[in-house]
């Protein structure tokens, strides 16, 4: 439960932030886009004449007139003055295909000072590249071109165009963000399968006791073989014959097979019996694996104290698997090195 919890959260977060993206700057960006596209599909006389009311309305501007070459056209270049006036040459470069450079803004600061102005403003839906902008300082000229120029001229474009434009730029942020959902949903999908398979991983390795016991059985020697094992050892020590039938005190340090294998299924009945060990099972001749219910502290010095009991054995790798229940790594350990 706890992974599809964790890979719902983070398909939401995800989410959260491809929508917010998509909406606050790739939908502005394509408003922007597509507003300048629609300034550039007007009439150059169209375009000059709502920059005039722009300028008006939001800047206090007004036409200048009296002058000799006052046509009272829209025209793509013309004075305007403010309240105190104060004069600006405005020059529209209508068209998005503009790119602008140092001798573009120099022309207009020329021009402003012949006309008297204290400075211009270029107005363009192009673009004004770097050299242009250092100069445009230079020659106290206002540039107004890409997205500075499209929230300026909106409010005054026909109804029909703006809904359009914004519309379009809407739709496609919409798709966008469902693209995006989609995609994180597999993206939770994925994290939240992951998760689960490894957990089920770890807990896999839990049920292979019960099915290794019954493995391990067929190997060993049958029957008969089984007293081999302290034959040898009674002349040695007579006194060892006389041990109760649990107590291995006669194994030898290099047996044959048939008494290793004897030795092995004695060693993990004797563990099973222990006090916090579930049970033992042999997962090759030199791993032993021990599932547990206690902690490795309190369970390892008994594990040892039986293993220590068959020299044959004493150096064997003991595979410590994780309790039922827990997010316990499997520990592997040796009572003796050599």
């Amino acid at each position: 439960m706890f992974s599809w919890i964790l890979a719902l959260l983070l398909a939401l977060v995800v989410w959260s932030l491809a929508a917010a993206y998509f909406w606050l700057v790739k939908r502005r960006r394509k408003e922007t886009r597509l507003g300048l596209n629609a300034l550039a599909g007007m009439h150059w006389r169209d375009f000059s004449e709502i920059v005039r009311r722009a300028l008006h309305e939001q800047r206090g501007l007004q036409d200048v007139t009296g002058e000799a070459d006052d046509s009272r056209e829209p025209s793509s270049d013309f004075l305007m003055q403010d309240a105190q006036h104060q004069r600006y040459l405005v020059s529209c470069k209508h068209g998005r295909a503009y790119r602008i450079g140092r001798a573009a803004v120099n022309e207009l600061g020329a021009a402003a000072r012949l006309a008297g102005a204290r400075g211009g403003i270029l107005i363009t839906e192009g673009m004004v590249e770097r050299d242009g902008r250092s100069t445009a300082d230079k020659q106290n000229v206002e540039v107004l071109d890409g997205a500075l120029l499209w929230p300026m001229l909106q409010p005054y474009l026909p109804g029909d165009v703006e809904t359009r434009v914004k519309h379009a730029a809407r739709r496609e942020a919409v798709r966008r963000i469902s693209i995006a959902g989609l995609g994180s949903l597999t993206l939770g999908l994925l994290v939240g399968m992951g998760y689960l398979t490894s957990r089920l991983d770890q807990a896999a390795q839990a049920p292979a006791p019960a099915s290794a016991p019954v493995q391990a059985a067929p190997p060993p020697a049958p029957t008969p073989p089984a007293p081999v094992a302290p034959a040898p050892a009674a002349p040695a020590n007579p006194a060892h014959t006389a041990a109760a039938p649990n107590q291995i005190l006669g194994t030898v340090a290099d047996p044959d097979a048939a008494t290793l294998a004897v030795y092995q299924r004695e060693l993990a009945t004797l563990l099973a019996q222990q006090e916090g060990v579930l049970s033992a099972f042999w997962q090759t001749r030199q791993t032993l694996a021990v599932n547990r219910s206690a902690e490795i502290d309190e369970v390892w010095p008994r594990i040892c104290t039986q293993v220590k009991r068959y020299p044959a054995l004493r150096t064997v790798r003991i595979q410590l698997n994780p309790r039922i229940n827990t997010d316990e790594p499997v520990r592997w350990r040796q009572c003796a090195t050599s």
